[in-house]
């Protein structure tokens, strides 16, 4: 039972880990209406599915995977004629994945192809629907997926005949980009847009997003100081009246994003459609009601820039298209941004720099969250609650004439990993990872933990003791003298409850940390710290001599949960500073919450010298030497906190130390230090010529950039970034402020910083040549030149240059560098860079 219980856990832990760390999407649908014979019509599901992959017909067995299902909610405008045909490249038989049931399925080397015929009674009623398919490769299946479809139907002419000619219509009011996303170019969100009758005069305008697993959408009512709001723009609405504002409906959410420096935001979450609906009154049918939706898009780590959806509503009854071009401006204004030396050297640079993807930084930051719980394990191992423990529960194993010492030792380690992992795995389902991450991020929770940790402080200070009900304990007690594996099991049960006082405000730490590993980080850093606290009791069952070993229990235990007391103090510390940082209070400062740290470190090293007592305390008749390097170690590190006030003289702000990186507040966030200002005469001539992070000289404007490098002679390191983009801040405080960084990035080169959610407004919007879409802001000119010059819409995205435009170093994001050794990689990147750029520039 034991290992069942085990392995069911480990493979919860696996499928978790799995799903977070890769979000498949290897199905792309489209979905539209096609004229067929005798004045009808067929609705046709196209799916291309990416190599390896395959989709499951709907007559396959219900026994064996989910079959592909069309369901229409609402389809009065319509007469379904007779059943779908199904085609593509079709394969009957025994699937291993379920246990070789016999399975119909279609290939992915053919399109997999639905078509409906259909009649059509009253063309102003849209089909409404979804449609439901299962995916699966050779190893694995995703979990079924649902396709909304929302169809304008083409409207016919006074005989109630349609146009013989055969005519493609796309999802009525859906935005659909088929661009292949496996070339880097993101669309989480589909939009669809209806109208709806009221009366002869009212109608509703209804805006639909559909948005993909892990993807949130920000509100019309968000504030400008977090991310880009969604708005709805009539740029021709003659015809109509607003009746007031719009509504919006959806998984809304609202609270502190730490995408957005926990500014307070108003988003909506992925599993309900996000509805945006505004009353209108019809005062002229003739006249079409057309614009355009800007929204933004963002997941736990990354935002993509704002994005405009082109719509038009035909108010008079006839088909209403969604061809952005019908809208737009002429095909005079159309703009081909695209650079013909960047995108022949963009796949194959000219050196070597750079080459090669970044590595799984999840995994990697869920080892590193594996090993803080097994840190956090040994930690309560020496604690006065758990320690004694020890021999005593070993030596009663080693009595049992009915198990081996072993064995009886290695069921009470398993069951001490049960009964944490299980904790960890109850915390992911009863609050999910939004949850979790507010735990991390919410300013209430912030200050209440802020409180908890300072009043577990002076529980470990010895003022008082916090215990769980006794009840708890006698109870677990009682069911482990029943004996057996049950017996052992209560008796590891017991050790947990017994031992709160010392292990609940480590464990509350860990999983605080663990808040932003999604499902996986509760799961993963419980294992660890249980595995740490059960590993010596399966250890010395094995090897009762050992215990001979072990020190002494005493006064060094009381000594312990001290000096974890201050560390609590600390951890309050950062807590009430998140909470400071999202709600602008001004109470800590990088300054205030420097002397913090330091003054803590400073109070351990005394206590271990002996300086501070407190009521537990046993008189120190000599100081250990365990004590004595102890001390000096937390005296050293008081010290080299100290130095995190020194000022670097190149960028104006204080040295962040490795330390303390995002664990103190900002650097920039302060009370003494200033800004600096931009050359005048560069910026006369060159008006996007600014100073950017860690006032750094930089351009925000490409053409600009490149022009001025032509003038030095210096090649343009490209930086395609965002206000809103949190990794981007993070390179920027942890790469960009090493001095061989900043040298080159001021001196070396021309920094050319793309903002590609700035919504500052062209001077002349323009037609992408690329989408057809309408460009407006400055922020869509630099996405559009992104996607077009080196296809990716997400950042930070950084590359070098030469003035001739040809990429020299392979393009790079976050997790490049972050996977590596950070700003060590970035400088060897950039300095390979140079290197080669000057060979070609000569």
């Amino acid at each position: 039972m034991m290992n069942k219980i085990l392995f069911s856990l480990l493979a919860i832990i696996t499928i978790a880990n799995t799903s977070y760390s890769q979000l498949k999407n290897p199905v792309k649908w489209k979905i539209g209406i096609e004229s067929a014979e005798d004045g009808m019509y067929n609705i046709v599901y196209k799916a291309t599915a990416e190599f390896g992959w395959t989709i499951y017909s709907q007559h396959t067995s219900d026994d064996g995977p989910v079959p592909t299902e069309i369901v229409y909610e609402d389809f009065a405008g319509i007469s379904l004629e007779g059943d779908n045909i199904e085609s593509g490249h079709k394969k009957e038989g025994p699937d291993p994945l379920f246990e070789n049931v016999n399975v119909v399925k279609y290939l992915s080397d053919e399109a997999f192809v639905i078509k409906q015929k259909i009649s059509v009674k009253d063309a102003s009623i849209p089909v409404i629907g979804y449609l439901t398919y299962m995916t699966c490769d050779n190893k694995q299946c995703l979990p079924p997926t649902d396709v909304e479809f929302n169809l304008e139907l083409p409207a016919v002419n006074s005989n109630d005949e349609a146009d013989s000619k055969p005519m493609s219509i796309t999802m009525g009011g859906d935005y659909v980009d088929d661009t292949d996303q496996s070339s880097g170019i993101l669309n989480p969100v589909t939009w669809k847009w209806t109208k709806e009758k009221k009366s002869e005069t009212q109608y509703k305008l209804v805006y639909t997003a559909t948005i993909q697993e892990g993807w949130t959408v920000y509100s019309q009512f968000t504030s400008d100081d977090g991310p880009v709001p969604t708005e709805v723009y009539y740029e021709n609405a003659e015809g109509i009246t607003l009746d007031g504002k719009s509504i919006e409906s959806g998984h809304k959410k609202e609270g502190p994003d730490p995408l957005f420096d926990n500014v307070n935001v108003v988003k909506y979450l992925a599993d309900q459609p996000l509805t945006i609906t505004q009353n209108i009154t019809l005062t002229d049918k003739t006249k079409p009601v057309s614009g355009y939706l800007t929204y933004m898009a963002c997941d736990a780590t990354k935002c993509l820039p704002p994005t405009d959806v082109e719509f038009s509503f035909s108010m008079d009854g006839s088909s209403t298209r969604t061809n952005n071009t019908e809208v737009a401006l002429s095909s005079e204004d159309k703009v081909d941004q695209s650079r013909p030396q960047l995108r022949a050297t963009y796949n194959a640079p000219v050196s070597g720099c750079g080459a090669g993807g970044s590595s799984d930084s999840d995994s990697k930051s869920f080892i590193w969250l594996f090993f803080a719980g097994m840190l956090g394990g040994f930690a309560a191992l020496m604690t006065p609650c758990v320690f004694p423990m020890i021999p005593i529960t070993v030596s009663f194993f080693t009595k049992d004439t009915k198990r081996s010492g072993l064995m009886n030792g290695l069921i009470y380690g398993l069951s001490i990993i049960v009964i944490y992992v299980a904790l960890g795995l109850l915390i992911t389902i009863f609050a999910g990872p939004e949850a979790l991450n507010a735990l991390s991020t919410n300013w209430i929770a912030n200050v209440a933990f802020f409180v908890i940790f300072i009043v577990f402080a002076f529980s470990f200070f010895g003022y008082y003791e916090l215990t769980l009900p006794s009840s708890w304990t006698t109870k677990t007690d009682s069911m482990a003298d029943k004996g057996g594996l049950l017996g052992i099991f209560f008796m590891a049960a017991t050790l947990s409850l017994v031992s709160f006082s010392c292990t609940g405000p480590i464990v509350g730490s860990a999983l605080v940390a663990a808040a932003n590993g999604g499902y996986v980080g509760p799961l993963v850093v419980m294992l660890g710290f249980s595995l740490a606290l059960a590993l010596p009791f399966g250890l010395f069952a094995a090897f009762p001599s050992w215990l001979n070993s072990l020190p002494r229990s005493g006064g060094w235990m009381n000594s312990v949960k001290v000096v974890l007391g201050f560390l609590e103090v600390g951890f309050a510390f950062k807590f009430l500073s998140t909470a400071d940082l999202t709600q602008h209070w001004g109470i800590l400062p990088y300054e205030v919450f420097m002397g913090v740290m330091i003054a803590v470190a400073v109070a351990i090293a005394l206590y271990l010298f002996g300086f501070i007592k407190f009521p537990h305390d046993s008189k120190i008749k000599k100081l250990s030497n365990t004590r004595k390097i102890l001390g000096a170690t937390f005296a050293v590190l008081a010290i080299y906190l100290c130095t995190g006030f020194t000022v670097n003289k190149d960028t104006g702000i204080y040295n962040s130390l490795w330390l303390t990186s995002g664990f103190s507040p900002p650097v920039n966030y302060n009370l003494l230090l200033e800004k600096g200002k931009a050359d005048e005469t560069i910026k006369a001539k060159y008006p996007s010529f600014t100073k950017c992070a860690n006032n750094i000289d930089c351009f925000k404007n490409y053409f600009e950039g490149l022009e001025y490098a032509k003038e030095v002679n210096k090649p343009v390191f490209v930086d395609f970034t965002g206000h809103g983009c949190q990794n981007c801040r993070r390179v920027e405080d942890q790469y960009w402020v090493n001095d061989n960084v900043r040298r080159i990035l001021n001196d070396e080169v021309v920094l050319v910083s793309l903002y590609v959610d700035d919504r500052e407004a062209l001077e002349k919007p323009f037609i992408s040549a690329y989408d057809d879409k309408k460009k407006r802001n400055v922020g869509n000119q630099w996405a559009d030149f992104q996607v077009v010059n080196f296809e990716r819409n997400s950042q930070p995205w950084y590359t070098l240059i030469t003035t001739e435009e040809q990429v020299v170093t392979q393009p790079q994001g976050f997790d490049y560098f972050n996977s590596r050794n950070g700003a060590e990689t970035y400088t060897e990147y950039l300095e390979c860079g140079l290197k080669e750029a000057s060979k070609l520039m000569k």
